[in-house]
């Protein structure tokens, strides 16, 4: 039965935000919702050009923020400086062949763009070429030891291309158990790892195969997404360690493909969801296919504010949102093409600025908190990433923390939607903070599109540190699910990653607030606490977390 709550029960939550609850929960004024508005009026704006990494947009935004830390009395995250340089390569694919499997019983040709798409991690490479590449169907491309499941054992795949399915074995599972989880994607499911995993064993290209229901979106996203420029994480040896070509394939393209090699594509995609699944080599089938790279190489950066602890000041809470958006996009039919990214993350690094003036205003916390607002986000997590491989703060003093993206702006809700709901002890911390406000946490209602692994949090968690991200739930207080349904189908099919996610002053910020506190909450209470929130013994970032811990 759905706990009661009012629209009094959500003032008084507002205006106290921080009720005691247990130990590290202290009392404290509640964040502005007015500092909100300023910021994300502010870097929304036309002037700043959609914030894109490497724009002047970038400039203004890192410039900006700035001046409001420093304005706060925070410090300088990185030995004095305010940045962490993260180096970054545009990539764009320009004169791309057709991807070509021949050796079959007929040929099988792949277009740019509307068959398949291609690219390259490697940042040091202007021309690549997959030749005669002995293609071997890899079934969900997993490597799980300790599920016991290895799609790749006793196989060799060095100069070979590989075919991946997306998702995990057992995304139609209508329960939430299973090897990997049941309908809940786990990280084995999302294309990066699958890409990670390629790479590992060798493989000179990685092709997944588009299957629009598990991979959560349509090939229209995949097309939109892959080609044009794309921005990469730099490395020393210039990612040659990655595979030298990975994309995506039609589903139909990749049945017509097996089919020339006497396969049925449905009858290996069966064969692969059961454990034992060993890898197909497609007789005699070679791929083939060429492109060149326009490659930009420059720095963005990372903003990193401090606020010392007084007690244990060795310890850290990390607070995260990214700066960034895409800059210049496709036009609107009025003609505007800035994707000014005011929902999609002003809202997140205005809240950032938000919950540091709340904490200054009410003295130093037992442990330090970091505020980081990173960057590139929208291009695979870099920024949050390369923080994660190269922290200013050690990541096994780093307690725990909460990432904030894409606060939602049509008015308070019954619910929060917790994304990775039981992953961690940091539900409890939200929970008892919900307490206060009269309201409940749900679980995410769509677990297979694997959204836990597609946001700022996932980037510590791979190191292990705890991260809670939730979103406004759509059980509104005026009008319920249902008005809640309305709201953010037309957020998604109006603005979201379009010029029209603009700041408007006619928004509904009382929801903001009630979310905003949360936040404030659950970090001022792990910053007073002496617990250390882990994972669930059988979570998969567990012992990462363990391991890094042994001997403190």
């Amino acid at each position: 039965m759905r706990r009661s709550f009012s629209l009094l029960s959500l003032a008084l939550a507002l205006s106290a935000c921080a009720t005691a609850l247990d130990s590290g929960f202290t009392p404290a004024a509640p964040p502005s919702i007015d500092t909100m508005k300023s910021v994300v009026r502010e870097i929304s704006a036309d002037s700043y050009e959609g914030r894109a990494p490497g724009s002047a947009g970038e400039d203004k935004t890192l410039a900006y923020l700035v001046q409001r830390f420093s304005a706060l009395g925070l410090q300088p995250g990185n030995k004095g400086s305010w940045f962490q340089d993260v180096p970054l390569v545009e990539i764009a694919a320009k004169n791309v062949s057709l991807l070509t499997f021949t050796g079959g019983k007929t040929p099988v040709a792949a277009a740019y763009g509307r068959e398949m798409v291609i690219g390259t991690y490697r940042t040091a490479q202007p021309h690549i070429v997959i030749k005669d590449s002995p293609v071997v169907f890899v079934g969900y491309g997993i490597n799980a030891p300790e599920k016991g499941w290895n799609d790749y054992a006793g196989l060799d795949v060095k100069d070979k291309t590989v075919l991946i399915l997306v998702n995990d074995p057992d995304y139609e599972t209508a329960s939430l158990t299973g090897p990997f989880n049941g309908r809940a994607m786990t990280y084995y499911g999302r294309w990066t790892y699958k890409y990670e995993e390629a790479a590992r064993q060798g493989a000179a290209a990685a092709i997944i195969v588009h299957d629009t229901v598990p991979a959560a979106y349509g090939w229209n996203v995949v097309q939109s997404s892959w080609t044009g420029a794309q921005h990469v994480a730099d490395s020393a040896n210039g990612n040659a360690d990655k595979s030298a070509a990975i994309g995506w394939i039609q589903k139909d393209k990749a049945a017509a493909l097996m089919a020339s090699a006497g396969l049925n594509l449905d009858s290996l995609t069966a064969a692969a969801k059961k454990r034992g699944f060993r890898a197909v080599p497609l007789p005699g089938i070679k791929a083939a296919v060429s492109f060149d790279n326009m490659i930009r190489k420059h720095s963005s950066k990372n903003v990193v504010a401090l606020l010392p602890g007084k007690t244990r000041p060795d310890d850290y809470i990390l607070y995260s949102a990214h700066w960034d958006h895409l800059g210049h996009c496709e036009k609107a039919p009025d003609g505007d093409d800035i994707c000014n990214g005011a929902v999609d993350n002003a809202t997140g690094v205005a809240a950032l600025v938000a919950i540091a003036e709340a904490n200054v205003r009410a003295g130093p916390s037992d442990r330090s908190q970091v505020f980081l607002a990173v960057t590139a986000e929208e291009s695979g997590l870099l920024g949050s990433a390369y923080y994660g491989d190269h922290p200013l703060f050690p990541l096994n003093r780093t307690v725990g923390g909460v990432n904030i993206d894409a606060m939602q702006i049509w008015g308070p809700a019954h619910n929060v939607i917790v994304i990775g709901r039981g992953k961690s002890a940091l539900d409890a911390y939200l929970d008892r903070a919900l307490a206060t406000q009269g309201r409940v946490a749900s679980d995410e209602p769509t677990p297979e599109k694997g959204f836990y692994y597609r946001s700022d949090h996932f980037s510590f968690a791979k190191h292990g540190v705890p991260m809670l991200y939730f979103e406004t739930g759509q059980d509104l207080v005026t009008g319920g699910q249902a008005a809640g349904a309305v709201a953010y189908k037309d957020y998604e099919e109006h603005r979201y990653h379009g010029p029209k996610d603009e700041y408007d002053p006619k928004w509904d910020w009382s929801g903001v607030q009630a979310d905003l506190n949360l936040y404030h909450d659950v970090g001022r209470a792990l910053a007073n606490t002496t617990d250390w929130p882990n994972w669930t013994p059988a979570d998969e970032f567990r012992a990462i977390r363990d391991k890094d811990r042994a001997g403190l």
